[in-house]
């Protein structure tokens, strides 16, 4: 068994982790990186559940649905004659692989750029800010590293249901979901949130009868109701069956079907489908990661309790992304590990946690960043709001893709951003300028006071920021 010492050892090489790491490495420290990810080979591969199983391949597959509903479907439109579409999943799966494979081996490059070790295997902590290292399912100790600063780094995964354990062919998570070889006829999802309603735009696109069974009885909560409604209305009219305030009751097998049983407010209601995913959020991996005598701190959900700073209750150890407080999103966690790296270097920076932006990769998107009308209502902040439909937009109609809106929430009396909220297509691009003018602590007015390229999707942010003060030109204020 070898020892090693570094200066910094990151557990988890996701996109908090291995961020980290790098901007450790930027900064002139020694660092270890330990990762127990193999891909369906059997080989390492860096990148976290976001890379290998999450945000990138969902979008490649949602790309390539898009792309073959819009054939089908919209093509005619244009004016454009399309024959005998047709569907190849084994090349789309194939497409989405190579999009994963290029990616993982471009952090490993970045890695060996950056004089990163590598170490694969199952990281624990010990006491005296050691890590111990040993293969998954083993229990002897293959090497241990130790280190003056650790950054835990593990991320998170899927939550299982007792009503809905995984089988195979039947009953899938979210990452078997984006393996399936051909395309069901019926598919259940359990779960209408981001992960579910993303998933079940994929398949719904390439043919699938998808129905979304939601306990909540609210559609996307956390966002803004306004703009909620709206998604809502478009994705059922895309054909997903959205069901709230459903539980999950039970799930059964039987003649090569999937029988779900939940309750809504009618009763016990049953339905049966060709495949069923369980899409119902994720649990951070602080299970087997370290045991009483390290004295982290967690609350009841198994969040590593930190700082402002994602310092642990030990000094020296930190923990970043899903396995900490606040949203579980890669930018997030990516940010975090940025954070603790400069500060480790005797920086002061910091991360401002109200300016993290939200994306739902639905066509249209939804993404929002800030405060929703609601919130400030309910926390008595004086609000001017302003809105601009996306069918005025003179790009969007070019487009063909006039659904949807652009809101911006500004404080009464000093017309600061409070909070964007879009449904459009390429939301998520247009969010970050909502990101970067409240980060500027930018006022309604000095959005509307920026000039804004024409026609772009983009002017509809700066009609909305007219609208706050009834100024719009090309809406009835």
């Amino acid at each position: 068994m070898s020892n090693k010492k570094f200066d910094v050892v990151v557990i988890g090489a996701g996109p908090s982790g291995y961020v980290a790491a790098i901007r450790c490495a930027q900064l002139g420290m020694k660092v270890a990186c330990v990762d127990e990810w193999r891909n369906r080979q059997g080989e390492s591969s860096l990148g976290g559940t976001c890379l290998n199983v999450g945000c990138i391949p969902s979008k490649a597959l949602l790309e390539s649905s898009h792309i073959y509903a819009s054939m089908k479907h919209d093509a005619p439109k244009h004016g454009i004659t399309v024959k005998d579409v047709a569907l190849d999943i084994s090349t789309m799966i194939e497409r989405k692989n190579k999009v994963v494979n290029e990616l993982t081996q471009g952090i490993s490059g970045l890695f060996k750029t950056n004089k990163i070790e590598l170490v694969h295997g199952h990281a624990k902590l010990s006491p005296g800010k050691k890590v111990k290292v040993h293969d998954r399912g083993a229990k002897k100790v293959r090497e241990t590293l130790e280190a003056e600063y650790i950054i835990i780094a593990a991320g998170s995964s899927p939550v299982r249901l007792d009503s809905a354990p995984l089988t195979d062919d039947y009953i899938f998570d979210s990452a078997g979901c984006l393996e399936f070889e051909e395309v069901p006829d019926t598919l259940g999802i359990v779960g209408a949130g981001a992960i579910g309603l993303e998933l079940g735009s994929v398949w719904s696109r390439l043919g699938s009868e998808v129905v979304l069974i939601e306990a909540m009885d609210a559609f996307m909560p956390m966002a803004d109701s306004h703009v909620t409604r709206l998604a809502l209305r478009s994705l059922q009219k895309q054909q997903l069956d959205i069901r709230l305030s459903a539980r999950l009751l039970s799930t059964n097998i039987k003649q090569n079907k999937v029988i779900v049983t939940y309750e809504d407010p009618r009763g016990a209601q049953q339905i049966s489908f060709d495949k069923l995913v369980v899409a119902v959020g994720r649990k951070p991996n602080s299970d087997y990661l370290f045991g009483d005598e390290m004295q982290l701190e967690m609350d009841e959900r198994a969040f590593i309790h930190v700082n402002r700073y994602c310092e642990t209750s030990v000094p020296g150890i930190y923990a970043i992304g899903d396995i900490v407080r606040g949203p579980m999103l890669a930018h997030k966690g990516s940010e975090e590990g940025v954070m603790v790296a400069e500060r480790i270097a005797g920086q002061k920076t910091e991360i401002n946690y109200d300016h993290i932006p939200s994306v739902i990769y639905t066509h249209p998107e939804v993404a929002w960043v800030g405060k929703t009308e609601h919130a400030c209502v309910t926390a008595g902040i004086p609000v001017n709001v302003g809105s601009f439909p996306l069918a005025a937009s003179g790009r969007a109609r070019a487009m063909g893709e006039k659904e949807g809106l652009v809101k911006i929430i500004a404080h009464k009396d000093t017309d600061r951003v409070l909070g964007v909220h879009i449904f459009a297509p390429q939301a998520s691009e247009m969010i970050a300028q909502a990101v970067t003018a409240m980060e500027m602590e930018a006022s309604a007015e000095d959005v509307a006071m920026t000039v804004f390229a024409h026609p772009t999707l983009s002017e509809s942010i700066h009609e909305a920021a007219l609208a706050v003060h009834n100024r719009a030109i090309h809406i009835k204020n």
